[in-house]
Parts: structure tokens; C-alpha cells; sequence
């Protein structure tokens, strides 16, 4: 008996001979051997690539005290100066009081004001932003995509896949920054980082005193008040364990270096002075959907506190627009892009407001920035109606393809908006044809794939006889969602001639579209 050879699908075919070119090399930090199938310059390029994005998704950038992100980037630099990689390394810190800090491929590093708040000295800062450069060093978010990209592939390659879901970058993104890294990566991210303070001249004594408020912290009653488990421990959960590793690492690694807490708290100063304006902030936050009016007298509490930041101003504008005070809401978002001209937010709900009062022209430039500083749905969706209406119909389309992932009604909308303009120029994706033989005619079975009401199709059908070409265009007026119908071709034949023919949709349309 003979046997075949199995075939194997051609996305494990592509997935086997990546790992045959991409080989092995050793971990810059561990100088283990492991497989490698992203490069330096794609890392990088990563790294770049979703940087400002994932800012935007975090918060934006914190403006108010400029002197703080330049004292952390300079930590930062102190730090990475002696790594084991070099990367073009990056610090920022971040608008959003939850305790988090990230690091992207490539060396991008941010660190949120609310963490800031909770540490004590330089050394623990130090201990956080080394910990995240040894992420960024030791290739762990690029290994995570790598993991992804080849689950991917292996994916694709099993049976009744039908998923074609395309991410935006700006889902990419929020997808880096919020990825769990593994037990053993955060080990070696807490043991290496260690190392760098050491190297950099830091007491390391800081990593241990630090991981101990972390696990004192998450086990306090207030940890879910603080927010801490949607921020630093979903994505660093400490433990007793590695209060243990880090006291076992001072060994190697003696403390005795700087502690720089006079230095710390003075830099902090501004910020700390200013803890009660951002707590009536989030307390405003939290009111606006049950008590607009209370909201307004929070947020203008910090407002007193805080003039100078942008967040406050926006933060009033949505109680206002929650009481439908749009023109007084739309004051509060022209000074928050005043004072903050690089946040997403602002723009995309002062463009919403401008169309609302028929001010096209500023809604479009409004949306447009919005939409550059971090493609939303509601953006898109928002920004592609306005460009519909000024002709600019492949541009619309895209857009609205980008919202169509959304969930609930906003995705429902954008989908709908998508496949009103997508149909004209691909029926076939959305009518199925199909061909048959009976009584000497063509017939055809004309299917709706969708969920939405077809009128206007018209069926290409092919066919030769007796190597002769024949064709007709049937037409049916509508065709209700999922249904199906089967109809004359347009093509007649004799019992003994030879037929083959095909048959494909070339025009439909969803109904109420013209």
C-alpha cells in the first residue's frame, strides 16, 4: 500500500520556516540563547511606531510641572547609561493618577504622576525605571510579540478560522503597554535592574523597601479604592517572593549607594502640594453621570487648587456637556487644548460639539486632530460621516472600517455605514451566486450574506456552450437578510449541448442607500 506525505496547511509551512531563518541569539541582559525573529531595528521601529499612542491612551502627557518629567528623564538616562543594551531610550510621565509605569519595545518608557506620589525617595524611583529598562533590554515586550505573531500564524493555519479582525495601532498599542509579562521575566527585570542601580550608583536597599509597599499595598482594604490592581499589579503583581529575591540579591548587590529622598521630595514638591486639586478631580470624574452639579463644584475646587492644568478645564467640560451646557462646555475644551494642545480628548469632543452646532469646517479640523493624536471610533466614525459628505468617499470608508470593532451601537453604525459603501464596490463579499442546471436553463441561487435588507442586485452569468460564450444579467429587486433565491439565468440550452457557467454578483446595494 502506498502512503502519502500529509500536507501541511501553508501558514504552518510559513511559521516552520521562520524559525528556520531566524535562528538563535544570545539575550543582550541574560546572555542566555533564544530564538530571535524580531531585530534590534524592529523593535525600535515598534517602540516608535506606538510611543505617542500609548501615551495618548494613558493620559497624555503631564504638563503642569515640566521640571519633574525633565528630573525623572534624567534619572532615567542615569540609568540606561549603564544597561546592557543601547537602545534609544525614553522617559515620560504620564496625566493619570493610577500607580503604573511601562515600557515599550525599543526603550520607550513612561511612568504615571499617581506612582510617582507613592514612592519615597530617588532610589525608588530608580528601582522602577531600572526595572522597566531591563524589560525594554532584555527583549520582553518584543519575545511577547514574537509569542503572539507565531501563535498567530499557527492559528491561521487551524481549521474554520474565519477571523479577519484587523487591530488599529492605536489597539496595538494599548495592547503593549497592558501586556503580562512572566513570572520569570519580572524576576530578571527585578534581579538585572538591581544590577543597574548598583552600576549606577543607587542604594539598592530601594528595590527591597519598594516591593515591600508594594505588597503591603495590594493587600491593604483600600487597594481596590487606590485603583492600584488596574494599574501597576495587573501588569508587575508583586509578592512575597520577590520581597524575598530582592533582599537575596543585596548580597551581590550591596546597598550603600545614594538615596536621594531630600532631592526626591523637592523635585515632588509641586505635584505633592497639589494632591488635593487631582482627588477633587476624580471625584468630579466619578460624579459627572449621577450628579453633574456636584461634579461642577468639585472640579472647580481643583480648578482654584490647579490652574495650570489642562485635565481640570476638559474634566469641567464633560459635566457641562452632561447638563447640555454645550457652549459653555465648549469654552472648557478650547482652554484645555490651550493649556494641553497634544491630548486626543479635547479635540474629539470639541469637534463633536462643533458639529452639533453646524460648524463643519471646525468639527472636520477638530476630528482630524483628534483622529492623528489617537484613532478612536468614536473619532473615526465622527470624522469619516463629515468626510463622506464632502466627497471624500475612500477616505469615510476606511474610517469607518477602523470604528467597525466597536461594540455596541457605535460599532453596529460604523459597520453598517462601512458596508453601505463597501457593497457598491465589492457585492460579491455580500451576495453569494451560485449556478445550477435544470430543464435546459441556467438557473441561479442568489444568497444575502448580511444582516441588512439588499435591493438592486444584478448577477453576472457566464457560460459556454458547446465552447461557445454566452452571458445575462439577471436582476432581482431586494432580498431580505440571510435569504435566499433561486431564479432563471437568462441562458437556455439543449439537454445534449455541453454547459459550463459561473456566475458572480456585480451590483447591490443596502436598502435606503442610493
Amino acid at each position: 500500500m502506498l502512503h502519502r506525505r500529509p500536507k501541511f496547511p501553508p501558514a504552518l509551512l510559513l511559521a516552520a520556516l521562520a524559525l528556520t531563518l531566524a535562528g538563535c541569539a544570545a539575550n543582550p541582559v541574560t546572555g542566555k540563547r533564544e530564538l530571535s525573529l524580531i531585530s534590534t531595528g524592529q523593535e525600535i521601529a515598534m517602540g516608535e511606531q506606538h510611543y505617542l499612542s500609548s501615551q495618548q491612551a494613558a493620559g497624555g502627557l503631564y504638563t503642569a510641572d515640566a521640571a519633574l518629567t525633565e528630573y525623572v528623564a534624567a534619572v532615567g538616562r542615569r540609568l540606561a547609561a549603564v544597561s546592557d543594551r543601547e537602545l534609544p531610550y525614553e522617559f515620560v510621565v504620564l496625566n493619570d493618577g493610577t500607580p503604573n509605569a511601562w515600557a515599550l519595545p525599543g526603550g520607550k518608557i513612561a511612568i504615571n504622576r499617581g506612582l510617582l506620589l507613592q514612592l519615597d525617595n530617588e532610589a525608588e524611583l530608580a528601582a522602577v525605571l531600572a526595572h522597566e529598562i531591563v524589560h525594554a533590554a532584555a527583549r520582553h515586550g518584543a519575545r511577547a510579540v514574537q509569542r503572539s505573531v507565531f501563535t498567530g500564524l499557527l492559528g491561521a493555519a487551524l481549521p474554520g478560522d474565519v477571523s479577519n479582525t484587523v487591530v488599529g495601532a492605536a489597539g496595538k498599542a494599548v495592547q503593549l503597554i497592558n501586556r503580562k509579562y512572566s513570572r520569570k521575566a519580572e524576576s530578571a527585570a527585578d534581579y538585572h535592574g538591581m544590577k543597574y542601580m548598583r552600576a549606577a550608583g543607587y542604594d539598592t536597599s530601594a528595590a527591597v523597601t519598594l516591593q515591600e509597599k508594594f505588597v503591603a499595598l495590594s493587600e491593604s482594604e483600600s487597594a481596590g479604592q487606590d485603583n492600584w490592581l488596574s494599574g501597576l499589579f495587573a501588569s508587575h503583581p508583586p509578592s512575597a517572593e520577590r520581597v524575598k529575591a530582592n533582599r537575596a540579591a543585596l548580597a551581590e548587590f550591596p546597598p550603600g549607594g545614594e538615596l536621594g529622598r531630600g532631592r526626591y521630595q523637592g523635585k515632588l514638591a509641586y505635584l505633592r502640594a497639589r494632591r488635593g486639586a487631582y482627588a477633587n478631580a476624580e471625584r468630579a470624574r466619578q460624579l459627572i453621570e449621577t450628579d453633574a452639579q456636584a461634579a461642577l463644584r468639585a472640579i472647580n475646587a481643583a480648578i482654584k487648587q490647579e490652574p495650570r492644568e489642562a485635565l481640570f478645564r476638559g474634566i469641567k467640560g464633560h459635566a457641562l456637556t452632561q447638563q447640555e451646557r454645550l457652549r459653555e462646555a465648549a469654552r472648557e475644551y478650547d482652554a484645555a487644548i490651550q493649556m494641553g494642545p497634544d491630548f486626543y480628548q479635547w479635540y474629539l469632543v470639541r469637534g463633536i460639539i462643533h458639529f452639533n452646532f453646524n460648524e463643519r469646517r471646525q468639527a472636520r479640523a477638530a476630528l482630524e486632530r483628534s483622529n492623528e493624536l489617537l484613532s478612536t471610533a468614536l473619532g473615526a466614525y465622527s470624522l469619516g460621516g463629515i468626510l463622506l459628505d464632502d466627497g471624500e468617499r475612500e477616505r469615510a470608508k476606511q474610517l469607518f472600517r477602523d470604528a467597525s470593532g466597536a461594540g455596541g451601537e457605535l460599532g453596529k453604525s460604523a459597520r453598517l455605514a462601512f458596508v453601505k459603501l463597501d457593497i457598491a464596490d465589492e457585492p460579491g463579499r455580500y451576495v453569494g451566486a451560485a449556478v445550477s442546471f435544470a430543464g435546459g436553463e441556467v438557473m441561479v441561487t442568489v444568497k444575502n450574506l448580511t444582516p441588512y435588507q439588499i435591493t438592486g442586485i444584478v448577477i453576472q452569468v457566464d457560460a459556454t456552450i458547446n465552447g461557445q460564450p454566452a452571458s445575462a444579467r439577471p436582476s432581482l429587486a431586494r432580498l431580505a437578510p440571510g435569504d435566499s433565491v433561486s431564479l432563471p439565468g437568462g441562458i437556455r440550452y439543449w439537454e445534449e449541448d455541453e454547459v459550463e457557467a459561473a456566475a458572480k454578483a456585480v451590483r447591490a446595494r443596502l436598502a435606503g442607500s442610493e
